[in-house]
């Protein structure tokens, strides 16, 4: 290994060559034919048909002023977002904004794949974001101009492919890690969300893991029959309902009362209240805000979302707390379990019928006059204390596997980036290792990408050291 003098880069085995990047490619403008369509460069390093990612949520130009072609296997490097990843290799053909430098190699010596996890690896180091010259944090502006006196690595054009290689077999398996483990993230919520559906609802006696001996119909097409001896209430039948009230954030303070804001409610609390995130000196408290108690169950009055609508939960603070504006209480004025409540007020089929009575279209909003239908079964107190134990018990099972899997995929994540960082900069050697390994089709598909496609590098051999170069 030899020091580099390139701060990004640190040392590189003694036979790679360094150069600016102007010998290694030429900054492309080609004309846009009709038939072009629009390529974007995603921060994931993907470059692609936008259609191929989502077909809405782009911003669309009135008028393609300046824009260029891109053909398949450019190098194209988003010259505003480049700082944080955006940067890769076109699996399409199309048509671009000029913010985009598109570079072609211009001879065999540089591979475009692989120089495409050299600009990320110089994102990834906080080089470009050090190049900027912007007063704004971030405004950075990594054109050609820049990116052409850069100096970069050149392996030997066959060590270069074997980094491809090895990078493209190991990114393969690494996302497929991803996927499975995201995937049983969501079999996990699935299985939480049933178990409380069918706790609160009396579809199995959580004492026995059955059904109870007797059903009765509940006269609810969501909630079909229940329990005989539980007994079917709307809230308004068991509680009262109050609005809260508030000033703005600028009320808050590090130390004080604890106060709950309607957007707490679906960022921060999950069916019940231990503490809240912001808290307010008890002077303002006193005269702007609304006082709420233990077992006060509070409802978001506004989402933009149909799981934020009248999203809830209990308030377990035994000390003094209030409530801002936006958020509507329900105080319950029978004996209930607040456990039991919290569950039974956003388990599955009551954030249904809360989608319901949302009325909105951009920012939806619930209100109480709706909210005093909400339809729930009750079983006597000591059968609710028992569900709200079990509940807490199961749920806490599955969000320890959830917060498992989580970091579980944050430390693949971690391996991902440190793997192709050493791998780039010549940290480790993978000459060996890539040729025993099957050719994967760099721009396949998620349903494609698992299958090995032939390729001309099926005999290909790991290439010897070679002696150093000298900079052209």
């Amino acid at each position: 290994m030899a020091d580099s003098h390139v701060p990004w880069l640190g040392t590189v085995p003694k036979h790679w060559r360094l150069v600016r990047s102007k010998w290694l490619f030429t900054k492309m403008d080609r004309p846009v034919r009709s038939s072009d369509e629009v390529v974007t460069c995603f921060r994931d390093g993907t470059v692609t048909l936008r259609k191929n990612r989502r077909e809405l949520g782009y911003t669309e130009s009135l008028k393609e002023i300046g824009y260029q072609g891109i053909r398949r296997g450019d190098l194209v490097i988003h010259a505003m977002d480049a700082f944080a990843g955006a940067c890769g290799v076109s699996d399409s053909d199309g048509k671009s904004t000029p913010v985009y430098s598109v570079c072609a190699p211009k001879d065999e010596v540089a591979n475009s794949r692989y120089y495409a996890h050299c600009v990320r690896e110089m994102a990834r180091s906080q080089w470009i974001v050090a190049l900027s010259r912007g007063v704004r944090e971030r405004s950075t502006d990594f054109r050609f101009a820049t990116f052409r006196n850069q100096l970069v690595p050149v392996p030997p054009s066959l060590e270069q492919r074997a980094i491809v290689r090895f990078l493209d077999y190991a990114d393969r398996r690494i996302q497929r890690y991803i996927r499975t483990k995201e995937r049983l993230i969501e079999l996990l919520e699935e299985q939480r969300r049933a178990i409380i559906h069918q706790a609160v609802t009396g579809q199995i006696d959580i004492r026995t893991g059955q059904p109870y001996p007797a059903y009765k119909d509940s006269g609810v097409k969501w909630l079909r029959e229940v329990p005989e001896h539980w007994k079917i209430r709307k809230l308004g039948q068991i509680g009262c309902f109050s609005k809260g009230s508030g000033g703005s954030k600028a009320d808050e303070s590090k130390t004080g009362l604890q106060c709950v804001r309607y957007g707490d409610l679906y960022t921060h609390h999950s069916f019940f209240i231990a503490e809240s995130r912001g808290r307010i000196k008890p002077e303002v408290a006193e005269v702007s805000y609304t006082p709420i108690r233990y077992g006060d169950v509070l409802f978001a009055g506004s989402g933009e979302t149909l799981d934020e609508i009248g999203k809830s939960a209990v308030n377990l603070v035994t000390s003094s707390a209030y409530c801002g504006g936006d958020v509507i209480i329900f105080r319950p004025s029978v004996k209930v379990d607040p456990r039991f409540i919290g569950y039974a007020t956003d388990c599955p089929y009551a954030v249904h019928q809360k989608a319901c009575f949302g009325r909105g279209i951009t920012v939806m909003h619930i209100y109480a006059n709706e909210l005093k239908y909400l339809t729930i079964v009750l079983p006597n107190l000591v059968e609710q204390a028992a569900i709200g134990l079990f509940l807490d018990r199961a749920i806490a099972t599955i969000d320890r596997a959830i917060a498992r899997t989580s970091t579980e995929i944050e430390l693949i994540g971690e391996y991902r980036t440190r793997l192709i960082a050493d791998v780039v900069t010549g940290k480790l050697d993978v000459r060996e290792a890539a040729a025993s390994l099957p050719n994967v089709d760099p721009f396949a598909t998620d349903e494609t990408r698992d299958k090995v496609e032939p390729s001309i590098d099926d005999h290909w051999e790991a290439p010897q050291p070679v002696a150093h170069r000298s900079r052209p």
